[in-house]
């Protein structure tokens, strides 16, 4: 017991070390996982199904506070995709009751929310889960709202299609709103016409995106060496700096999150030039 404490101690000691050093490069401060490979985990280990998504739960957590030692602010996870839905009815189910599980074990057991001061969201269309995984959701956010450290967002049930939709919706819905308003004001109806705008422009989708007030990803990683984004955040990285590690999510450690960020750090200078460019466009 000694041993290992002592070991314990020699690893977090060696990994501020590692922190402090990298933390001399530019930082990210969001980063955005799509978590790859928790079903191929439990396949390539014949483990019971369900059991991959258990350990890859734990992954994040670790890595939620690896982040949160570097100075991360912002953290998107993609939880689970509008399409999953199209999967077989028992693998969905169980996954429901997993994600209800894990909400009410971040509920019970605020020690890691406390530690991070950890602010919480859920961006998706909330009303397609099953109702108990959506009040256990709306309940933790509730109770999350006040904090001020990192924000981690998890992305369920979601994809970007769905997002910019719904943003669309948003926005006509305000329009609407504003020209009844001033259709009321005026007898005539004519203030409405020429006071209010019916371009919709790119400031106004911003607003009404779930990311709404949280900054852009920096860099996007999606594990077990897939490139596709999925539908994932496609209005939110035109500048992110996109990886595609090998390793399956519930093996993505420490030493691959401080890999990504000196990629990161690599490419900055080119991802910064580029940003410039887009701003003296506008």
């Amino acid at each position: 017991m000694v041993t290992a404490g002592v070991l314990a101690s020699l690893q977090n000691f060696l990994r501020k070390c590692l922190i402090a050093v990298i933390s001399y490069g530019p930082m990210p401060k969001h980063i955005a996982f799509i978590m790859d490979g928790n079903r191929r985990y439990a396949k390539f280990r014949s483990i019971q199904q369900g059991a991959g998504h258990r350990v890859g739960f734990s992954a994040l957590i670790a890595n939620l506070l690896y982040c949160y030692e570097m100075g991360v602010k912002c953290i998107t996870v993609y939880a689970f995709s509008i399409d999953n839905f199209k999967r077989d009815p028992s693998e969905v189910q169980s996954l429901m009751q997993l994600m209800e599980e894990k909400i009410n074990e971040l509920l019970d057991n605020r020690s890691v929310i406390n530690r991070i001061n950890c602010k919480i969201n859920f961006w998706g269309n909330l009303d397609l889960l099953a109702e108990p995984v959506r009040l256990a959701a709306q309940k933790l956010m509730a109770s999350t709202a006040g904090n001020t450290g990192l924000v981690l967002s998890v992305c369920m049930p979601y994809n970007s299609t769905s997002e910019i939709v719904n943003a669309v919706n948003e926005v006509c819905a305000e329009r609407r709103e504003m020209l009844q308003r001033e259709h009321a004001s005026d007898s005539n109806g004519q203030a409405a016409n020429n006071s209010v705008h019916s371009e919709i422009s790119v400031a106004d989708l911003d607003r009404h995106m779930y990311s709404a007030g949280c900054p852009d990803p920096d860099i996007v990683i999606r594990t077990s060496g897939e490139t596709r984004l999925s539908n994932f955040l496609l209005w939110q990285t035109t500048f992110s700096h996109l990886q595609n590690p090998g390793p399956l999510w519930p093996e993505f450690s420490f030493k691959h999150l401080v890999w990504a960020i000196l990629k990161y750090q690599r490419a900055y200078p080119y991802l910064e030039q580029n940003r410039n460019v887009a701003k003296k466009q506008l």
